[in-house]
């Protein structure tokens, strides 16, 4: 890769000290290496956005929709490309990544459809006369784009596809961790004949994520990833009272009441902290179970965990792949030998797989105490601690007793239940009876420390406009 980034509608070799090592995480090995931007280089491509702005807003709305249908196919005809890509660099099972893919399909369909459906221009109706006023939809400007590794092409067209059909200029940096994906982007880009400088895209490390975070020439900045670095981004907007959009962690909940049917319950919480390796913000990673279900519900979910093929995607038939990066495996392994400091009883799983690549096991543990870290941090694996509650409000308590605020599902036949617990958890998703559905219609985001704002659905575009009015006195 000697041409990473895409600066002004042209392939650029990287100027900057750092390396970028590609790995693929089921061997433990690297396959590329990118040399990072420079400073100069993110100077370049937020130049480059600054001075597309003004024609590409301008642009008509059908156009800009062309484009974005442009987006849903060309990532469509690079179908096996970027299942192939995803499954290496990421380890994730066939069957993610097409999720994936078709997920980012949706995504820029979807936009394209708002965006042409949504009136920019409303009359607004003044109780006083002599007045009339009216509101126009435009977009924020040039936005700063930081992207993780978990789900980096999915993440990458939550933020693209909304703000490209605003009217908005945008530079993306995609993680250092998984760099190839978002090429597809600037590579469709050249293909649809985006205009020069709506696109751009810088890789790097932490420094270039602070290049861009601290440019004076951004208007916005969408950021998805760990509390600590969205701290540190929130800090850069502040020095120029600019917005941002958050996307943090969480710590979420299941809950399991003690009418619904143990086999189904159980499929639904493995999904919930085993897609993905549990490399979710929304990881249902406290599990919450009614004392009349515990002692059914615990030996078949310990089954099914230990019955998950892990292994490597490209070569096994697998229901979980590696962790994505050493630095991830180590963590989980840590967290692994904090359960054991602490006591915890652990059900099945708790270490690494002996084998090539960041492999570990699922893990259940059992009566986890509030006060363990790991009942309250965020660990980001296929780590799942329970605890037992006996009423309704106990289980709201606990599940709402957590700095995060992201996602959380509730089990149970009872509807009327599942929707009044929903009503009462102070999260930004709920899911009664269900996997982890996400659809490009509904908001994504959460409250407390889970991230301020909300992505998809028309939050997600709205997220890319300003509002003006214009008021006119008649006399």
């Amino acid at each position: 890769m000697n041409t990473p980034h895409y600066i002004n509608g042209v392939w650029l070799a990287g100027e900057g000290s750092d390396v970028l090592t590609v790995c693929d995480p089921a061997l433990g090995e690297p396959f590329a290496e990118l040399i990072a931007a420079s400073s100069a280089q993110v100077d370049q491509a937020v130049s480059a956005a600054r001075a597309a702005l003004p024609a590409w807003k301008a642009t008509p709305v059908a156009e800009r929709a062309a484009l974005l249908r442009g987006f849903a196919e060309q990532l469509g005809r690079r179908r096996e490309e970027l299942l192939a890509l995803q499954m290496r660099n990421n380890g994730k099972p066939r069957h993610e990544a097409e999720v994936d893919l078709d997920d980012a399909i949706a995504t820029f369909s979807y936009y394209a459809r708002l965006v042409e459906t949504q009136s920019t221009h409303r009359d607004v109706e003044l109780a006083a006369s002599g007045f009339t006023s009216r509101t126009r939809l435009e977009p924020v400007g040039v936005v700063g784009l930081i992207v993780p590794w978990n789900f980096p092409l999915v993440t990458s067209a939550w933020k693209l596809a909304p703000a490209l059909a605003a009217g908005c200029t945008v530079v993306l940096k995609p993680s250092q961790i998984t760099p190839l994906i978002e090429q597809a982007y600037g590579q469709i880009a050249d293909s649809l004949r985006l205009p020069a400088g709506v696109l751009n895209i810088v890789n790097g490390k932490a420094d270039t994520g602070a290049a861009l975070s601290n440019h004076p020439g951004l208007d916005k900045l969408s950021f998805t990833g760990s509390n600590g670095v969205g701290g540190q981004v929130m800090r850069s907007a502040a020095a120029y009272c600019r917005p941002v959009t958050l996307e943090l962690g969480g710590k979420s909940a299941f809950i399991v009441f003690d009418d619904c049917d143990p086999d189904q319950a159980v499929e639904w919480i493995v999904a919930g902290i085993c897609w993905n390796a549990g490399q979710m913000c929304s990881a249902t990673s406290r599990l919450l179970i009614q004392d009349g279900i515990a002692e059914e519900l615990l030996p078949r979910l310990q089954e099914a965990f230990a019955a998950l093929r892990v292994g490597n995607p490209l070569t096994e038939d697998v229901d979980m792949g590696p962790l994505t990066s050493e630095a991830q495996w180590h963590k989980v392994r840590e967290y692994f030998a904090i359960a054991q400091a602490e006591g915890l009883q652990c059900l099945t799983g708790g270490a690494a797989l002996a084998r090539d690549g960041w492999f570990v096991s699922p893990t259940l543990y059992r009566d986890v105490p509030t006060g363990s870290r790991l009942w309250t941090e965020e660990i980001f694996g296929p780590v799942l601690c329970t605890r037992r509650f006996s009423t309704e409000q106990e289980a709201v308590d606990l599940a709402n007793d957590s700095r995060f605020g992201l996602v959380a599902t509730v089990a149970s036949r009872d509807i009327a239940r599942a929707e009044r617990v929903a009503d009462a958890l102070e999260v930004g998703h709920v899911w009664i009876n269900s996997i982890q559905a996400v659809f490009v219609e509904t908001s994504w985001g959460g409250t407390k420390a889970s991230g301020i704002g909300r992505e998809l659905g028309p939050w997600g575009l709205a997220a890319y406009q300003t509002v003006k009015h214009v008021t006119r006195c008649l006399g």
